[in-house]
This record gives C-alpha cells, structure tokens and sequence, in this order.
C-alpha cells in the first residue's frame, strides 16, 4: 500500500522566506509524485518491520521514517538551485504481508530510478534492502552486474526456509542472482554465529570485521570499496543503523556495546555516493520507539544528509 507523507512532518524554523542561502530541508522539499528529475533525490518512507519481528528484534523501527523526515526538516539545505529533493511517500506493510510491501517498494525504486531520480529509501526493519534491492534489479535488468555493499553489524545471511525476514536478505539475493555481490563493512565476531561465517564464505561474500576498521586502517577499507564498485556495473548502498556503537546510537533494533563510530560510517557514505555508478541508499532499523532524547534519529537524518548531498554533488 502507498500513501502521501504527512505535509506536517515537513516543518521547522524558517530564517528567511526569500533568500535560498537561508532555506532548511523544510522549504524546499517537494510533495509530488515522481517526476522527470535529472538532478533530484527522491525519499521514499518503507513503513515496515514485519521482518524485524519475525527475527525476534526489538520492535518499533516502522516508526523510522517519519521521524527521520522530521529530524531532515530542521537541516539546512546547502545545495546549489536546480538540485531537488522529492518526497514520494511511504510503501505500507500490510499486517504480515512483508513479501507483498517489499515487491512494492521494489516497484517504487525502480520508477524513481527510471523518472532519473536517485532514491533515498528510509526503513523500516531491514527487510527494507530486500525491497530496495528488487528496485535496483528491475531497473538495470538481468544482466548488468550489480554490487550490494552493506554497512551492519550482522551479515543477514540466515535460512529463509521457513520464511524471510530481516536476517535473510542477502541470502536470499545471492542464492538466486549470480550478478550480484555482497560486501558488509562492520561485522561484529560475536554478532554472528560461525554458521553465518561459514555460509559468508560459502557464498563469496566480501566482508571486514568492525575491529579491523580502525582510523589508521581506513585507508585498506577504502581500497576494498573501491574495488568492489570498479568490479561493477551498478551499487547500491545499505545501511542497518546498528553497526553503530550504541553509545551514539542506542535507538536501534539490535544495539551494540562494541560498533563503529559515526565519523567513519560517514567516510563509507560519502566514498560510495560519490562514484558515478552508485544508483541508490537506504537507511533501517532506526527505533523511535526506544531511542533516547531522539539522538539516533538524529544521528540518522544527518547519514541521510550526507547521502543526498554526495549524490547531488557529483560531477
């Protein structure tokens, strides 16, 4: 199901009502449908979490859009005329029905995609990048390949023989199209059992653990991103917000003591949105419902700031 986003969401201080060097997100983000857009970004909300539940997390995250569009109101809007900012609305979980909304938001990227806008998709569990995966596909089509590159704590690898949810996707994609990779910057060794590493391994997933990713050894992780775009045709980037350390974001689905900080997680953004091939960014498992004095909201609009200027800002 689809619907508008409330206009209400999309308020805040307003210094000046002329002069664009003054405006905030509020002022200048447009309630539309998709349109032709060569220079836009496009938000799309993805009110799920379904798959957070049938994982057994912490609910709450399908609370995450809306407020991270409240917190993104409040920033300044620091791009040149000409770059824009669309607001598509939210895709809906309908009750149990992840598979069907998940199709859904696949449907949603795909013609944000083909309207020439890059989408901004704002989770929800992370069953969000399943969706937004099966977006990215149908646009490139079957043959292009495509590079998944996934900033989290876990690897989300498990058996989905039962049913998906939001520790299946990958495994999921990668069992069912061979032009598609995976990286996932973040891995915590104590976040995931060895079964999940044996089937990272078996599947040919490319992942480095979160205490190999330290300020000196950042250098050696953008190489490896680096590489791992050049060696496709198309990137998508996924972030689960809990690969952050819950001292900076404790608002999530699955905190952390240990997790990278928010100055490197920014570094990764900034260095994937800035390549000409990157096509799109989602953001999940931020929890209002749990968060505290709304800082992981916070810290959230501010990652989606980042990603929506590298991507208006590339050349």
């Amino acid at each position: 199901m689809r619907s508008k986003v409330d206009k209400t969401i999309w308020t805040g201080r307003t210094d000046h009502e002329f002069n664009r060097a003054s405006f905030r997100y509020h002022q200048i983000i447009e309630l539309e449908e998709s349109t032709q857009a060569d220079t836009a970004c496009a938000l799309i909300g993805f009110v799920c979490e379904e798959g957070v539940r049938r994982n057994k997390g912490r609910l709450g995250a399908a609370a995450g859009p809306d407020a991270l569009r409240a917190e993104l109101a409040k920033l300044p809007w620091r791009m040149n005329e000409g770059k824009r900012l669309l607001d598509l609305g939210n895709v809906i979980c309908d009750g149990e029905r992840l598979e069907e909304a998940q199709r859904n938001l696949g449907d949603a990227v795909a013609d944000a995609l083909s309207n020439n806008s890059i989408p901004i998709v704002l989770g929800g569990g992370h069953e969000t990048a399943y969706g937004h995966y099966l977006g990215v596909r149908k646009f490139i089509g079957s043959e292009a390949t495509l590079g998944i590159i996934n900033i989290d704590a876990h690897f989300d690898l498990r058996s989905y023989d039962e049913q998906p949810s939001s520790g299946t996707m990958f495994k999921q994609i990668l069992e069912h199209d061979d032009k598609s990779d995976y990286l996932v910057l973040g891995i915590q060794r104590f976040g995931n059992t060895q079964e999940l590493f044996d089937t990272a391994d078996q599947l040919g997933v490319t992942y480095v653990q979160e205490e190999d990713m330290t300020n000196k050894s950042m250098e050696d992780t953008l190489l490896t991103i680096k590489t791992f775009i050049a060696d496709h045709d198309y990137v998508m980037l996924t972030l689960c917000t809990d690969v952050l350390n819950a001292a900076f974001a404790p608002g999530v689905s699955a905190p952390s003591p240990f997790g990278l900080d928010p100055f490197m997680v920014r570094t990764i953004i900034r260095a994937v949105t800035s390549k000409k091939n990157a096509l799109s960014f989602d953001i999940s498992e931020v929890n209002p419902l749990v968060d505290e004095n709304n800082r992981t909201v916070k810290l959230g609009a501010y990652v989606v700031n980042e990603a929506i200027t590298t991507f208006l800002g590339r050349k």
